[in-house]
């Protein structure tokens, strides 16, 4: 099984395809599994890889420094396939990861795309008002509650149970992942000019579409998609509206 050394911890990584790369970083409750329905459709196009984020899946956090080394590693992984600048796709835990690197390594992005996420955004007044309730709420939800919408919820009980299941792999969740966010604003993501695709699911109660657009106001240039009969997983939950949305907008940015 492929692995990048990062200390004493390994980071576990697939890869398929060809074509200009392509990273795609998990939600906290996903891993490099998570992507089964992206990396069928995103290969044909792209040299297509799914990353495990230290204590995710295959990796191991040896250190114990969980999210504080999330951008590190991202770099160790460019660097040791020898790339030198991906599209970068995030969802949720992966989202804060793909936006603040793209902030501090502008020069290794082609484009990013943040998939319902707001984690480690620093934003204006009120917006970060509603930001710390949107946190305090998640508090209080089940797993399945946050991760996913009422549709499948109640109309597919059995992707839902595989969901579950494959956060399971995981060695950490929500409430017990180690480290601390790496902050980004809108200021400084736009200041790159790298192109950014802001996604997220209509039904999406914890980063809402509300709040996901008022970040594509802050981001000039940057582009917005609401995928219809999808909650915070809408990769998960609407997985045709999701890659159909992204490979059109990589098609116009990248090529």
């Amino acid at each position: 099984m492929p692995y990048i050394d990062a200390g004493k911890s390994k980071l576990y990584y697939e890869e398929y395809g060809a074509g200009p790369p392509l990273i795609m970083l998990h939600g906290v409750g996903g891993n490099h599994a998570s992507w089964f329905k992206q990396v069928p459709t995103f290969s044909r196009h792209y040299r297509t890889i799914v990353f495990d984020q230290r204590a995710f899946g295959n990796s191991d956090d040896v250190e114990g420094i969980g999210r504080s080394g999330f951008l590190d590693d991202l770099l160790r992984l460019l660097d040791e396939l020898k790339i030198a600048k991906a599209i970068l796709i995030g969802q949720s835990l992966g989202g804060g990861t793909v936006a603040a690197f793209s902030c501090r390594y502008p020069e290794r992005v082609a484009a990013v795309v943040i998939a319902d996420s707001l984690v480690g955004a620093v934003l204006p007044s009120p917006l970060d008002h509603e930001l710390a309730k949107v946190y305090e709420k998640a508090a209080s939800l089940t797993q399945v509650e946050r991760v996913l919408g009422p549709i499948i919820r109640e109309k597919d009980p059995e992707s839902t149970l595989l969901y579950l299941q494959i956060a399971s792999f995981n060695s950490v969740t929500f409430k017990t992942v180690k480290g601390e966010w790496a902050p980004w604003t809108p200021a400084e993501l736009a200041a790159t000019r790298v192109p950014v695709l802001i996604v997220v699911g209509k039904d999406d109660s914890h980063f809402t579409p509300r709040l996901m657009h008022s970040l594509h106001k802050l981001i000039p240039d940057s582009e917005y998609r609401e995928i219809p009969a999808a909650g915070h997983s809408a990769y998960f939950e609407n997985a045709p509206e999701f890659n159909r949305c992204i490979l059109e907008y990589l098609e116009g940015v990248t090529h």
